[in-house]
C-alpha cells in the first residue's frame, strides 16, 4: 500500500508546534545562462557566444501518437518526433551587442530588408542552455542542436517602467539533450 509523504510528515510536532517539512518543495530557479556554438554571422573569435537571459521558455520535444484501431479496442505506438520552440528573454542588452548579433543572425535565417528567405548557413552547431543555483553553481544543462532564430521581438518602449530593456527571441532546433551541468561558462 503506497503511504503519503506529506500525510506522514504532516503530523510531526517539535516542542508542541507542527513541523512543516520543505523536503518536497520545488527548488526555485535563480538564473541561466544561454550559450551558442558556431553561430554563423559572428566572427571566429566570437564562435562561442554566451549571454545572459531574464526568462527561457518551456524546451520540450513531443512525439506524435500512431492510432491503431482494432475490432474492440484502440491502441497507441509511438511515432515522428516533433521538436517545439524555445523562447529566450535576453535583458542584459548593452554587454557584447547582444542585440546587433542577435538581429544580425536573424536576417541570416529570414532578411527584412530584401525579403530573402535563408540561403546559406543560418544553424548554429548547439546552444546550451546552462540553469545556475543560488550560489551560480551550474546545476543542469540542456542542449539544443541545429539551431536558428525564427522570431525577434523588443520589449515595448515604455519609459514609465522601472525595468531594464529586453529582448524576446524564439529558437527552433533539430535535437534535444537533457544532462547534469558539465561546461562552466564565462559569464554573459
Amino acid at each position: 500500500m503506497a503511504k503519503s509523504f506529506y500525510k506522514a510528515q504532516w503530523g510531526k510536532r517539535t516542542n508542541g508546534v507542527p513541523l512543516i517539512s520543505s523536503k518536497l518543495d520545488s527548488i526555485r530557479s535563480f538564473q541561466f545562462e544561454v550559450q551558442f556554438f558556431n553561430v554563423p554571422t559572428l566572427d571566429v573569435d566570437e564562435a562561442d557566444y554566451t549571454l545572459a537571459a531574464k526568462s527561457v521558455g518551456p524546451v520540450g520535444f513531443t512525439v506524435d501518437d500512431i492510432p491503431v484501431d482494432r475490432v474492440n479496442d484502440k491502441v497507441f505506438y509511438p511515432g515522428k518526433p516533433s521538436p517545439e520552440e524555445v523562447t529566450v528573454t535576453f535583458d542584459n542588452l548593452l554587454a557584447k551587442d547582444t542585440t546587433g548579433h542577435l538581429y544580425l543572425w536573424f536576417k541570416s535565417t529570414y532578411n527584412p530588408n530584401s525579403g530573402a528567405l535563408a540561403g546559406g548557413d543560418f544553424k548554429c552547431d548547439k546552444m546550451t542552455i546552462l540553469t545556475l543555483d543560488g550560489t551560480a553553481k551550474p546545476t543542469r544543462e540542456i542542449n539544443l542542436f541545429g539551431v536558428y532564430p525564427k522570431s525577434f521581438k523588443t520589449a515595448e518602449f515604455n519609459y514609465s517602467t522601472n525595468e531594464f530593456h529586453t529582448i524576446e527571441v524564439s529558437f527552433r532546433y533539430d535535437m534535444m539533450d537533457v544532462g547534469v551541468a558539465t561546461n562552466t561558462f564565462g559569464g554573459g
